[in-house]
């Protein structure tokens, strides 16, 4: 069994499993260099050969107990038909939605479109050695409505009329979404995936009278689809501050995934009975040695003797040097 599975599942505490958000991408040189001669991000994703060496990328170059497959979880409401742009500087942007074309697409139109993801997972999976996990993800209904509705005012601030203008299309949103992305799951599971992460990344923007319905509910279902399948889970509903407590109470995953926001012996202490992983602010990687083992010392001191993954509070940042991240790992194999 993997150190991850062991720790995640079976709540192992004799070594601290490591692995990074947003560890295929962004800030390694050899990933710029396939990006620089590949504009199209959603066609990248759907190359399956680019897709897996880049997924691969960090495993070569780290002692990461995962790979995370290189994919977008936009990918969803691409292959139910909705236009995607990634626009420099600007993030994602889509194609306004024609609900009646969204709810005619079939199980079998879906898989095909993403065939390619799962080609990249069973190639990724055969170059991979067998201690180490390969992670599958999804994001939560509700995060991927705020991109398919156009939820937000700015960056940060959601439209909270339009949210209660658009109630009902979200609710029929929100079911719709959670079947695909069972299927998903089940989809790269199949394919050779262990586990699976659900990014609830604007779950933070929700109001507290909608936790329930657009956070805690659809988590639930995702949740207990996985549990029925044997598949572990982690869930990182960034932003939801206090209210993490509640989340991990209904809905029970495998494993929790906490942001730089939160207090980590708040966590240990409020989260327990749950493997947490994660916690460190991603700007940390950007200072000096001293500060970067400084703060991670915090967590591995706060999480001794307690199921706990290592990872950071949100993905790594693009200026992130490979060198900052090859040092903090050898700092946290060497910690004693």
């Amino acid at each position: 069994m993997s150190k991850l599975t062991n720790c995640l599942v079976k709540r192992n505490t004799s070594c601290v499993p490591i692995w990074f958000m947003r560890q295929a991408g962004r800030y390694l040189p050899e990933f710029k260099e396939i990006r620089s001669k590949n504009q199209d991000f959603i066609k990248l994703c759907l190359n399956s050969n680019l897709s897996s060496t880049i997924t691969l990328q960090p495993i070569k170059r780290f002692d990461l107990n995962a790979a995370i497959i290189f994919s977008d979880i936009l990918m969803v409401p691409y292959a139910l038909g909705q236009e995607v742009k990634f626009e420099k500087n600007e993030g994602p942007k889509l194609s306004e939605l024609n609900l009646d074309f969204f709810l005619k697409k079939n199980e079998k139109e879906f898989t095909t479109i993403l065939k390619p993801v799962y080609e990249a997972i069973s190639k990724t999976r055969k170059k991979l050695d067998n201690k180490k996990n390969l992670i599958s993800f999804i994001g939560s209904p509700w995060t991927l409505i705020v991109y398919i509705l156009g939820l937000k005012k700015e960056k940060n601030v959601l439209d909270v009329e339009l949210v209660k203008k658009k109630s009902a299309e979200i609710s029929i949103l929100i079911e719709k979404l959670n079947n695909f992305l069972c299927l998903h799951i089940k989809n790269q599971i199949d394919a050779g995936a262990d586990l699976v992460q659900i990014f609830d990344s604007w779950s933070g923007l929700i109001p507290t009278d909608m936790l329930n319905d657009y956070c805690y509910k659809p988590n639930l279902y995702l949740v207990n689809f996985c549990k029925s399948n044997h598949i572990p889970v982690i869930c990182f509903p960034k932003g939801l501050k206090n209210n993490y407590k509640v989340f991990n109470r209904i809905v029970k995953p495998t494993g929790i995934s906490i942001d730089y926001d939160i207090d980590p012996l708040w966590a240990r202490k409020e989260l327990s009975g749950t493997c947490i992983q994660g916690g460190l602010d991603p700007k940390i990687l950007l200072s000096d040695k001293e500060t970067m083992f400084k703060k991670t010392e915090e967590y591995l001191k706060i999480f001794k003797d307690y199921p706990y993954i290592f990872n950071l509070g949100h993905g790594l940042l693009p200026e992130t040097k490979p060198d900052s991240v090859n040092e903090l790992i050898n700092f946290i194999r060497n910690y004693k």
